[in-house]
Order: C-alpha cells, then structure tokens, then sequence
C-alpha cells in the first residue's frame, strides 16, 4: 500500500515537472515569437524610416534643383537687363541729339550754295562739326540710315510721298526729308523718304 501511496506520489510530481517542463517551454516559445514579433516589427520601423530618409532626401534634392535653376533664370535675365541697359540706356539722349545734327543739316542746306567766300568757310567748319559729331554718335552705337537709292523697306523707312522718277525703279528712295537713325541695330527713327512709283 505504501509502495502504491509512492508511486501515485512519483507520478504525481512527474506530471507535475512535466507540466512546469511544457509551462517553462510554452513560456520560452511566446518569449521567442514575442522576440521575433519585435524583431519584425523593429525591422518594419527601420524600413519605414528609411523610406521616410529617402523620400525626404528626394524631396530635398528637387526643392534644391529647383532653386539651383531658378538662380541660374535670375543670373541670366539680370545679364541680358544688365546688357540692354548699357546698348540703350543712352537711348533718350542720343534721340535729343538726332535733333541737333537735323539741324546742322538744315543750315548747311541753306547756305552750302552761297558764293560767299566767308559762307564757303563757314560751310566747310559747319560740315567738319557735323561729320564729327556723326562719329562721335557713331561710337556708342548711333548709325545713320542709308535711304537715298535703297529700296523702300518699311523697317527702316516711313514714305512721305511717292511720285513719278526717270530712270529709277519702283520703290526706290528718291529723296530725303528726315535722316533716320538705329542705335545698336534698334531703329530709334525711321527716314522719312519719297519714293519713286513710275506706273
């Protein structure tokens, strides 16, 4: 009987350290898969921060691209403002200018057939200045418009008159009225001209 009390007893505390055996591994294996869950779950969170890195670095890149070329727009279109003020910044000038070399024409048109001996002279100080002064416009861009014997061209001509000319083509200029003038290839006045209409 006691021999029966013992073995109930053995298998009792068999059962019972098996049962602590199977609660330690069951214990073991949800620390396991609850270390493997944080492990998956750490590894997502580092992908997660990487992509974020990365999407913000991309992000950085064309905010950084864009400033770079719209720099680059504002250098460029400062340089071509910098460019034009210097071609034509003297433009208002060199209009008030045209008006005075209209008037050395005038007079030398006036007087450049006198006989007069002192008039000739004149005439010829007169021509001097102007041709001078021509020049001097000339280097800052002012040129004189070619017109007499040119072809009528609308660009750079404005038609006062048209009227019948022996020997000369149609649309040719034949005459004169106001000497137009460009400033750095800009037209800052147009000749006024007659042209010759034979038809």
């Amino acid at each position: 009987m006691e021999n029966t009390e013992e073995t109930v007893e053995t298998v009792d505390e068999k059962l019972n350290s098996k049962t602590d055996e199977q609660a330690v591994e069951a214990g073991g294996a949800e620390e396991a898969e609850s270390a493997e869950m944080k492990d998956e779950s750490s590894e997502q969170t580092d992908e997660v921060a990487a992509k974020k890195e990365e999407k913000e670095e991309e992000t950085f890149k064309e905010k950084f691209y864009y400033l770079a070329a719209e720099m680059q727009n504002l250098q460029k279109r400062f340089d071509r403002e910098k460019q034009n003020l210097l071609k034509f910044g003297n433009e208002k000038i060199l209009n008030d200018m045209v008006e005075i070399l209209d008037n050395f024409e005038r007079t030398l048109g006036f007087i450049e057939k006198d006989e007069d001996e002192k008039v000739k002279n004149i005439v010829v100080g007169i021509q001097m200045i102007h041709k001078l002064f021509l020049e001097t416009l000339e280097k800052h861009g002012l040129k004189q418009i070619e017109a007499l014997g040119q072809e009528f061209d609308p660009n750079f001509h404005e038609a006062l008159a048209q009227q019948p000319a022996e020997g000369k083509k149609d649309m040719e200029v034949i005459l004169v009225h106001q000497n137009g003038y460009t400033l750095n290839e800009r037209v800052i006045r147009a000749a006024k001209v007659v042209v010759a209409k034979n038809e």
